[in-house]
């Protein structure tokens, strides 16, 4: 059995891909920096789990994993995230993803993950499991939010959690430029003029939640 782990972060991926070989020794483990090696790697040997960063250069995440999906369905992704919002682990599920953990687990946690999916059923992070149990309906219904793209969304994420803008390009690997672009068609799609009423309707909107 092998296992692809998708992430364009050189010392985090090749750190987990470590930690997956050291604790999961039986497993072959391949890696990938962007989405667009990914389904280059996958036509070269199906992989029995796809582990999937959200935020890629170029293709995204969420776009590598529909692509995958729908030229192998009974393919199995476990998207390993910094975002833990609700909106983006829901994308994450309807593009097919078996499972979703935030870099935040501890080792042990990715571990039982991978082992669950790789027998074959679903591994949600505790906490996000609860969260989309209390909350079944809301978020992606929203149709400002369904009116942006995957990327849009994203830095909509980062930057009603008041991420700054160099923090956000420096993560997502594109320009501040490109960020500042966004910034100002996101203004333009939601009505607003400013960052802080930026950040209250993402609280609204229930994209990030309120401190305390």
């Amino acid at each position: 059995m092998n296992i692809l782990l998708v992430d364009d972060h050189a010392v985090v991926r090749q750190g987990y891909a470590s930690l997956l070989r050291a604790l999961l020794p039986a497993l072959e483990v391949r890696e990938a920096a962007t989405g667009e090696e990914a389904l280059i790697r996958v036509q070269e040997a199906v992989p029995n789990l796809v582990i999937m960063d959200f935020g890629l250069p170029g293709i995204s995440g969420l776009e590598t994993t529909r692509r995958l999906r729908q030229r192998l369905p009974q393919l199995r992704v476990l998207f390993f995230s910094m975002h833990d919002e609700l909106p983006l682990v829901r994308q994450a599920l309807e593009a097919g993803a078996s499972g979703y953990l935030t870099k935040s687990s501890a080792p042990e946690v990715l571990i039982e993950a991978v082992r669950r999916i790789l027998a074959g059923h679903a591994y949600i992070e505790q906490p996000l499991a609860t969260q989309l149990a209390c909350h079944p309906q809301q978020d992606t219904s929203d149709p400002r939010l369904q009116s942006m793209t995957q990327r849009e969304l994203e830095i909509f994420v980062m930057l009603a959690k008041g991420t700054p803008a160099r923090l956000i390009a420096e993560q997502l690997n594109i320009s501040s430029k490109t960020v500042s672009n966004h910034l100002t068609l996101l203004k333009s799609k939601l009505q607003v003029t400013s960052h802080t009423e930026l950040v209250h309707l993402g609280i609204d909107m229930g994209v990030v939640r309120k401190a305390g």
